[in-house]
């Protein structure tokens, strides 16, 4: 029961952040946009300027937003990869002190010693098949 209720935490925990960036999001856009509109409306009053105005403000801010996401996703991609990449170098030129590195992992987490080694020794093991 109890790891049913650590499962929806997680996921209501997710859906939070999800919510929170898009009320956040979208207020951050209709500020924005209001801004935009309210200042050309003090400077005239042909409603076609103030219209394509708007649309303007509003076809930059999906395009900003649209880029500004991109590149957060490509930095975040890039980022894992190398971290990857500096773990496998690392497995590959010296195997015990990447076991070590993940045993002071382990401690540093709060597990054991004992525990701690045997899961250095269960993550390290070649598998059969």
């Amino acid at each position: 029961m109890s790891e049913i209720t650590h499962e929806i935490d997680a996921n209501f925990a997710g859906r939070l952040n999800i919510l929170r960036a898009g009320v956040l999001g979208a207020n951050d856009g209709i500020i924005s946009i209001a801004g935009v509109v309210i200042g050309v409306a003090s400077a005239t009053t042909n409603i076609w300027i103030i219209f394509l105005s708007g649309l303007a403000a509003i076809l930059a801010g999906a395009f900003s937003m649209a880029g500004g996401e991109y590149v957060s996703v490509s930095t975040q991609k890039d980022t894992e990869e190398a971290a990857v990449a500096r773990e496998q170098l690392l497995l590959d030129k010296d195997i015990e002190a990447a076991k070590k590195s993940l045993y002071a992992a382990y401690l540093q987490n709060g597990e054991c010693e004992t525990s701690a080694q045997l899961l250095v020794n269960k993550a390290f093991l070649k598998k059969s098949t």
